[in-house]
């Protein structure tokens, strides 16, 4: 079993390093279940997160309106 780091007091509330953080499409846990199947249901509908992290926010064009002030 991993490590928990508690970040509050607040019960149930942990951290997972981003790199480690799954989502199971299933039970839509996030997690960090190691292998290919989820560690709450045993799904194999797992999907990794870190890829949608991993490129800096781009917001895109301005709206007209703003360019318009």
């Amino acid at each position: 079993m991993r490590n928990v780091t508690m970040i509050r007091t607040e019960p149930g509330l942990v951290s997972v390093p981003i790199e480690k953080a799954v989502f199971c499409e299933n039970c839509e846990t996030v997690s960090n279940s190691t292998g290919r199947r989820c560690g709450v249901c045993g799904s194999e509908q797992i999907v990794g997160l870190a890829p949608l992290f991993s490129h800096p926010w781009d917001p895109g064009p301005p709206p007209a309106i703003a360019l318009a002030a």
